[in-house]
C-alpha cells in the first residue's frame, strides 16, 4: 500500500507540525502533542521508506532492506520517548531500544556491505 498524499503544516511559532492528509494512513491515529508528532513524523518516515523500496525477490536481501527503515523508526521513537517521557522504567526501556536497533543496523548494514546489496 503506497501513502496517498502528506501535508506539511508550519506552525505560526515557525516550527513544523506533521498532519497527514484524510485518508493517508488508514487506521492510523492522529497524533496528539509534540510527544504524539513526534511518534507520527517516525511512522511516515519508516513507511515512506518502505513502500518506496524495490524489492530484489531475494529474501534475505529484502528482509534486511526493510528491517533496516522499521529498527530506525524504532529509534527514533525511542528518542521522543525520551525527549517527552517521564516513566524512569519506559525511558529505560528507551535506551535499550535505541542502544539494540542502533547495533543491529550496524549488523544489517555490513551483512549488505558483504552481500552486495
Amino acid at each position: 500500500m503506497k501513502p496517498k498524499s502528506f501535508l506539511i503544516v508550519a506552525a505560526a511559532a515557525g516550527t513544523a507540525t506533521l498532519a497527514i492528509a484524510q485518508n493517508a494512513m488508514p487506521g492510523m491515529p492522529m497524533a496528539k502533542g509534540p510527544a504524539g508528532e513526534g511518534y507520527m513524523k517516525s511512522m511516515m518516515t519508516m513507511h515512506e521508506s518502505m513502500t518506496s523500496m524495490k524489492p530484489t525477490g531475494d529474501a534475505d536481501k529484502d528482509f534486511v532492506m526493510m528491517m533496516t527503515p522499521h529498527h530506525q523508526a524504532a529509534i527514533d521513537m525511542a528518542k521522543v520517548e525520551l525527549q517527552f517521557g517521564k516513566d524512569s522504567e519506559i525511558k529505560k526501556m528507551a535506551q535499550d531500544i535505541i542502544k539494540a536497533q542502533e547495533k543491529e543496523i550496524t549488523e544489517m548494514k555490513a551483512w549488505q556491505a558483504k552481500h552486495g546489496s
